[in-house]
């Protein structure tokens, strides 16, 4: 992964971690409610797992957020998604 690459991972983490806090939920909590063991949670937490769209959404659904609009809210801090230094050579 290049280093652009992981500073965007890094915000989705950050943003992730700050709206489950913001929901009162613990990782256990919210794991509980995805079905999933809190483990789950912690290792897309600290970036040991990345998230598929299907789980993002998924998770995005239980702490009520509107995955366009949380995506759209990361995308405009670090500017567009397809610069020309992200478009692979």
């Amino acid at each position: 992964m290049r280093v652009r690459d992981a500073e965007k991972y890094r915000a989705l983490r950050f943003a992730l971690i700050a709206a489950r806090k913001s929901a009162g939920l613990t990782q256990a909590e919210l794991a509980a409610r995805l079905g999933k063991a809190q483990s789950f949670v912690s290792k897309y937490e600290v970036g040991e797992r990345r998230l598929d769209v299907i789980e993002f959404v998924a998770v995005a659904g239980v702490l009520s957020q509107d995955p366009t609009h949380f995506l759209r809210e990361i995308i405009e801090r670090l500017g567009p998604p397809h610069s020309s230094e992200d478009v692979p050579s």
